[in-house]
């Protein structure tokens, strides 16, 4: 997979909620009402990622989720795979 230029992903970004591009990975940071929300929120975002055959990068602290994706295979840049799992786990947070 080839990785988007910065002026690409910027372009996506337009098309995306809160997430922004730093040190070659897109990123958002997600708040819930509890840990236990934020934490069927990551089930939910793991279970689709699995299905697209891509992994973000979780990290999560009570009620904060922060994902940043980067296309391993394509040398850790951004890529079209992780613009459609972005778009993928901003619809999964709009059912919470």
């Amino acid at each position: 997979m080839k990785p988007l230029t910065e002026k690409e992903i910027q372009t996506e970004l337009k098309n995306l909620n809160d997430w922004n591009f730093t040190d070659d990975k897109i990123h958002r940071e997600f708040s819930f009402e509890d840990f236990k929300t934020a934490l069927s929120f990551i089930v939910r975002v793991g279970f689709d990622a699995e299905d697209q055959g891509h992994h973000p990068e979780l990290f999560n602290v009570y009620n904060t989720v922060q994902i940043s994706l980067a296309t391993h295979d394509a040398g850790d840049k951004v890529t079209g795979k992780d613009i459609k799992l972005a778009k993928a786990i901003d619809a999964i947070y709009k059912t919470f």
